[in-house]
């Protein structure tokens, strides 16, 4: 960390706030080095202590929004919604509205599952912000009961399209690791040797563009990260992903090129099987037709 720019250090330091949120704080003086009142932009040295003062916890009132949704299946126990991109699941430091959740509220008057608490009512899974696509949530607790239960036993059916870096040579694999905390990089996600989660990814290659590779991937577990996590452990970064990928962005996309196609699991009442196919975002379409070309 020697050198480095203080909100960035914090960062790493409590991973639970977002880099928003810290420059936040140290514009309010609620985060010193060595004493001192400082700038976003002065750096730490070996040895420097850093003081941060957090608010107290207060849980805000997450109010219903009229936000129209892309639904893709619907009935009185679950909602199957096309995410779009940019959007956050559900509420959290810096976004309490404007989300999935606001959404959600406001269509389905209320009635959501409580079991995740007032902050993620409904919600089962989530995908990352810049992620499109399929996902579920529950307007009771036992639907959500019976579908966090698929989702532990790995009987859900969660199949990814992505983009990636590279030219993938074999046509299909698997793999197979460990998956936790960054060491260094709290807010990241990476493969370890010991101390993470099992983590199986099932890819296919569906076509070849040379410099990229469009692929599918079924998802065996739903770590957080783990398709972006995994191609690039693979040396085939998401195309847009800047976290786990290269730093530049050619086609000045909004995050990873990855998107939730294909949603299937047992209706968690009446038993009956379930399967939504989202297509794939405008800007997806399009970069596919640009290397086609």
């Amino acid at each position: 960390m020697e050198n480095e720019r203080v909100d960035k250090c914090a960062g790493s330091l409590v991973d639970s706030l977002s880099r928003s949120y810290i420059q936040k704080l140290v514009s309010e003086g609620k985060i010193t080095l060595n004493g001192q009142s400082i700038k976003n932009s002065s750096r730490v040295k070996t040895n420097d202590r850093i003081q941060i003062a957090l608010p107290p916890a207060v849980t805000p009132d997450i109010l219903p929004e009229d936000i129209p949704l892309d639904i893709l299946y619907e009935d009185g126990d679950v909602i199957v919604v096309n995410k779009p991109k940019g959007m956050v699941v559900h509420p959290a430091p810096g976004h309490y509205s404007g989300t999935l959740v606001n959404a959600l509220l406001f269509h389905c008057q209320g009635n959501l599952s409580g079991i995740n608490g007032v902050l993620r009512p409904g919600i089962v899974h989530r995908i990352d912000r810049d992620t499109t696509g399929s996902l579920i949530a529950c307007k009771n607790d036992k639907s959500h009961a019976g579908i966090a239960g698929q989702l532990k036993e790995h009987s859900i059916v969660r199949k990814y399209h992505a983009i990636v870096h590279g030219n993938i040579k074999d046509d299909q694999g698997t793999i197979h690791t460990l998956i936790g905390r960054h060491p260094k990089e709290r807010k990241k996600m990476a493969v370890l040797g010991s101390g993470g989660k099992d983590a199986v990814t099932h890819y296919k290659v569906l076509s070849r563009f040379g410099k990229y590779t469009y692929i599918e991937c079924m998802l065996e577990t739903g770590r957080t990260h783990q398709i972006r996590v995994h191609m690039a452990y693979l040396g085939y970064p998401l195309l847009g992903d800047t976290v786990y990928g290269p730093n530049n962005n050619p086609f000045r996309l909004e995050g990873q090129t990855l998107h939730a196609k294909v949603l299937g699991f047992c209706h968690p009442i009446t038993g009956g099987y379930i399967e939504t196919d989202a297509p794939l975002p405008e800007y997806f379409q399009k970069l596919l037709q640009l290397f086609s070309c």
